[in-house]
């Protein structure tokens, strides 16, 4: 068995010696020795109730249990070491979640793949996991071709949700994989403090990084967020519209519907406004997760005016500021306020959050009970009361390590406190970002580098030189805006913008690209001949 080593203790102290957060909700009952505990305590609760809907099918407690055990026994079946990792490309369907929770339940760790990884980096992430089977969505198949698992130690590829012949031997369907293997699975051996399975940063500023959670980090963001935030109840159906390989997402989908026995409705494909709002009125959801460039597009949909809202009692945003305007506009829709919130995939999930009873706009929130939050300035100090500074943030859900990244770890893991990278001011209990330390800025929920999509644009054949920069939109949402010098004898016109975007999409991911593209026929430098981004910056 491989465990982690960490120094999580029932009680946090903090800083100037006092007990606080951790203790505020009984730290043991998170101290499960295996994650699955979230979906299988569920068989002696409620087992013939609602546990996951959409467009992909229905499962009942008891059958997901059941399509649970037979995906941990063919991965026990296959050979697979404790502990070995199982790259996951899926999209939001019942396969995806039985399989999870067969791998964890197995012994195995399940790594959640973005499913817009480009091949060269779907590359990187099966090196550097070691992985030797893959569960990918049929949609995806083409993906795992001889070039990609190339120097990777991938030997077989399950292919879920599809069916047709398959014409390599690596590949096997889903539905073959699991057949005959048994409908229960006793659960191995793991403790607490053992991995249970990883998820990848957003590489914004170099490889992504392997962000390792343990087997106790699902049920603690249960007790902490879930509990004192959504308040679920066993008649809730969840809908996040964010994937279920984003640490966001993946909290919404199944730890805290599953915690409490209530069901989860899973999307899969684009999460577009009209798909949305279809998924609202034909499946009843309760209670919804999304980012603020949802509630946008949402407010913006055609004829969403029209739309049946009613059965939705909780309305939940996250990752970035949500506007004034938007948030009045939702409310006049929905008739719900958007509670806000802010975490990270090293938290697994949120740490700040508003509430239903109590809401500042523009604001982050206050510390969710079970975590601990303090400011501190360039020297590691705590900052004076209503001073700016980064954010430290500590609680049992913490990721202990970046997989095999022990500088990036040294960066990030600061003894039990994560060193966010956010920088806040508090006032009256209530966060409110200010920005980053570092040059980072958040789109769709992620961060980006706009140096690295600077540095994608200029490797462009067109482009003579450029410069990315982030841009507020007016409703306060950040985009990226480039100023691109082109090469003579090209056109700086609207077809030229979709071959940038586009390639940018295609080198890098989709949500990289820069939205506003403007032509220049000179870049201002400075006396050294850099480009001047101050002036670009006063420009804009």
């Amino acid at each position: 068995m491989m465990a982690i080593e960490t120094d999580k203790t029932t009680t946090i102290v903090d800083p100037v010696g006092e007990t606080s957060g951790a203790v505020e909700i009984g730290f043991d009952k998170a101290d499960h020795p295996n994650a699955s505990a979230i979906l299988f305590d569920n068989l002696e609760r409620n087992p013939d109730a609602l546990a996951v809907t959409g467009p992909a099918g229905t499962l009942a407690y008891r059958d997901l249990c059941a399509e649970a055990s037979r995906w941990g026994n063919a991965f026990i079946a296959q050979g697979l070491k404790r502990s070995e990792r199982i790259a996951f490309f899926l999209d939001d369907t019942p396969a995806h979640v039985a399989a999870f929770f067969g791998a964890v339940r197995a012994g195995f760790v399940p790594v959640l793949l973005n499913t817009q990884t480009t091949p060269d980096l779907l590359q990187f992430f099966l090196a550097d996991t070691d992985a030797r089977v893959a569960v990918c969505e049929a949609g995806f198949a083409d993906t795992f071709d001889a070039e990609t698992t190339k120097g990777t130690k991938l030997e077989r590829v399950v292919i879920a949700n599809g069916e047709g012949v398959l014409a390599d031997p690596h590949f096997v369907h889903a539905a073959d994989f699991t057949a005959g293997q048994p409908d229960s699975l006793a659960c191995a051996d793991t403790g607490p403090d053992d991995m249970a399975f990883w998820m990848y940063s957003s590489g914004s500023t170099g490889r992504p990084k392997g962000i390792v959670h343990l087997q106790h980090d699902m049920a603690y963001t249960a007790l902490s967020f879930s509990e004192h935030i959504l308040k679920l109840r066993p008649d809730d159906i969840c809908f996040s519209v964010p994937k279920l390989y984003f640490a966001y997402g993946f909290g919404n989908s199944v730890t805290f519907p599953f915690s409490v026995g209530a069901a989860s409705l899973l999307l899969p494909g684009r999460p577009e406004g009209a798909r949305v709002l279809d998924a609202l009125e034909n499946f009843r959801p309760t209670v919804l997760f999304a980012l603020p460039t949802l509630y946008t597009a949402l407010c913006g949909s055609k004829d969403v005016d029209k739309r049946d809202l009613s059965s939705l009692r909780l309305s939940i945003s996250a990752a970035e500021v949500l506007s004034e305007d938007i948030f009045n506009a939702w409310k006049s829709l929905s008739g719900l306020n958007a509670i806000e919130g802010l975490g990270s995939t090293e938290m697994l999930h949120v740490y700040l959050s508003n509430t239903q009873d109590e809401q500042r706009l523009a604001s982050a929130g206050k510390r969710v009970p079970g975590y601990e939050v303090v400011l501190r300035d360039g020297d590691g100090a705590l900052v004076e009361p209503g001073g700016e500074g980064v954010m430290w943030v500590r609680g049992h859900s913490s990721a202990p390590a970046y997989w095999h990244r022990p500088d990036k770890t040294a960066e990030t893991m600061r003894g039990d406190w994560i060193y966010t990278g956010d920088r806040f001011v508090e006032r009256d209990g209530y966060y409110y970002f200010q920005g980053r330390a570092d040059d980072l800025i958040k789109i769709s929920g992620q961060w980006v580098w706009p140096l690295e999509v600077e540095r994608c644009l200029a490797e462009h054949p067109n482009v003579y030189e450029c410069a990315v920069l982030a841009h507020q939109l007016a409703d306060k949402r950040m985009a990226l805006r480039a100023i691109v010098r082109l090469h003579d004898g090209y056109l700086p016109d609207e077809a030229q913008t979709k071959i940038l975007q586009d390639w940018v999409k295609g080198q890098l991911l989709p949500f990289k690209y820069p939205r506003f593209v403007e032509y220049v026929d000179e870049l201002p430098k400075t006396g050294t001949g850099k480009i001047d981004r101050q002036a670009l910056v006063k420009g804009g």
